[in-house]
C-alpha cells in the first residue's frame, strides 16, 4: 500500500472507531431526546462511513496495483462524462440504476413474509406479553402463531414502506457498486475479491442511508400485536413521540452489519460465478441464481448477531423504549448477552438465511437479467 492511501485509511479508522465505540456510557433518556440524540450521532456515521468507503477504496486500490495487477500502467478508464452513454460494463449509470430498482423492489416484496418472522423473533416482546422463548426460538411456532393470530395478510405488515424503499435504495446500490468496479480496474482487467469487496462497502454505505428509515417503519409495522394500521401512521408516530432521529437510530449498527455482509456478499457471488461458470459459453441464468444463493446464505449467517442488534435499536422505541440506553452496537451487544445469553444473538438465524438464500438468487438473476435486456 502506497503511503498515501495507509494514512487515509488509519486517519479513516481512527475516526470511525471513535464514533462507533462513541456513548457506550450513554444513560438512558427520554424516548423522544434518545431519538434526536440517535440522530445526531447517525447523521456524523453517514459522513464517517463515506470517508470510510473512499479510504477502502483508495487502500484496496494502491494494494491490489502493489500485487502485480494493473495501476498506473493500465488503460485509462471509459470517460463516463457522457452522461447516458455507454460508459462500464457496456450500461450508463442511469441503466444500473434502473436494473437495481427492479431487482430490489422483486427481492424485498417477494421475501418480506419471510422477513417478517425473522423479525418477530428477534424483536423484543412487549412487558407482561403471553409469548415465551420458546414460541421465539422455533420458526415453525412462529409461522403458525402468526398465521393464527393475524392471519396470512400479518405476514406482509410493512410491505408498503419497504416496496416503496427498496427501489432507490437498490438503484443507487447496484449503480454505485457498478460505477466502485470501474473506478478500481475491475471491470477492465479481471475482478480480485479485495475490488469486489471494496466496491460492495461503497454501495452499502449509500443504500443504508435511504433503507435503514424504511427499515425502522417496516419492522415497527412487523411487530406482533403491532397497533400502527400502515407505514405512514408508525412513521408519523416515530416522528411525534420519539423525533426524527428514530429513523436513523440503528444506521451504525446496520453499517458494522453491512459492510461485512455485502464485502463477503459480493466477493462470494463473483468468485463462485467464475468457477461455476467454467466450461460454458456462456453466462447462464442458472449460474447467477446459485452464485447469488451461496453468497446470499453464507454472509447472512455469519452476521445473525449483528442483525439481531440492529433489530432491537429499531424497534425498542414500541416496545421498551428504555431498554437500550445506548445506541452503540458494541454495549447493546453486552447488555443482550448479559440479560439474555449468547443464544439469544442467534435468534432468527434460520428464517434470516432462509430469507438471504433465494432473496439474493432472486436479485442477481434479476439485476443481471435486467442488464442484458437493456443491453438489448
Amino acid at each position: 500500500m502506497s503511503p498515501a492511501p495507509r494514512e487515509i485509511a488509519r486517519q479513516t479508522a481512527e475516526h470511525s472507531g471513535r464514533l462507533l465505540g462513541s456513548r457506550a456510557t450513554h444513560t438512558a433518556v427520554p424516548s423522544k431526546e434518545a431519538g434526536e440524540e440517535a440522530g445526531r450521532w447517525s447523521y456524523g456515521a453517514i459522513a464517517a462511513a463515506a470517508a470510510s468507503a473512499a479510504a477502502v477504496a483508495a487502500a484496496t486500490t494502491a494494494t491490489i496495483g502493489s500485487r502485480g495487477m494493473p495501476s498506473e500502467d493500465a488503460p485509462p478508464i471509459a470517460s463516463t462524462s457522457s452522461g447516458a452513454e455507454e460508459s462500464y460494463d457496456g450500461l450508463s449509470f442511469v441503466s444500473h440504476m434502473l436494473a437495481g430498482s427492479i431487482a430490489g423492489t422483486v427481492e424485498h416484496t417477494a421475501m418480506h413474509p419471510v422477513d417478517t418472522i425473522k423479525t418477530r423473533m428477534q424483536a423484543l416482546h412487549p412487558p407482561g406479553h403471553s409469548g415465551s422463548m420458546i414460541s421465539r426460538s422455533s420458526l415453525r411456532q412462529m409461522v403458525r402463531t402468526v398465521l393464527q393470530q393475524d392471519g396470512v395478510a400479518g405476514l406482509y405488515r410493512g410491505v408498503g414502506p419497504v416496496a416503496a424503499g427498496a427501489g432507490p435504495a437498490h438503484a443507487l446500490h447496484f449503480a454505485m457498486y457498478e460505477w466502485a468496479k470501474e473506478a478500481l480496474g475491475g471491470n477492465r482487467q479481471g475482478l480480485h475479491p479485495l475490488e469486489t469487496a471494496a466496491a460492495g462497502c461503497v454501495a452499502t454505505v449509500v443504500n443504508d442511508a435511504l433503507m435503514t428509515p424504511v427499515d425502522s417503519v417496516k419492522q415497527r409495522c412487523q411487530l406482533e400485536g403491532s397497533p400502527f394500521r400502515g407505514g405512514l401512521d408508525a412513521a408519523r408516530h416515530m416522528l411525534r413521540h420519539e423525533g426524527l432521529g428514530s429513523f436513523f437510530r440503528s444506521y451504525r449498527t446496520t453499517l458494522v452489519m453491512n459492510v461485512p455482509f455485502t464485502a463477503m456478499h459480493f466477493s462470494v457471488y463473483e468468485t463462485a460465478k467464475k468457477l461455476i461458470h467454467q466450461g460454458e459459453d456462456e453466462e447462464t441464468l442458472r449460474v447467477q441464481l446459485v452464485a447469488g444463493g451461496l453468497a446470499g446464505g453464507a454472509a447472512a449467517a455469519v452476521t445473525t448477531p449483528l442483525d439481531v442488534v440492529k433489530t432491537r435499536l429499531q424497534t425498542c422505541g414500541a416496545v421498551d423504549p428504555s431498554r437500550y440506553g445506548s445506541v452503540a452496537v458494541l454495549p447493546t451487544l453486552r447488555q443482550i448477552v448479559r440479560e439474555e445469553g449468547v443464544q439469544a444473538l442467534w435468534q432468527g438465524i434460520k428464517p434470516r438465511v432462509l430469507f438471504h438464500i433465494p432473496a439474493a438468487a432472486v436479485c442477481w438473476g434479476t439485476y443481471e437479467s435486467m442488464k442484458s435486456v437493456l443491453r438489448g
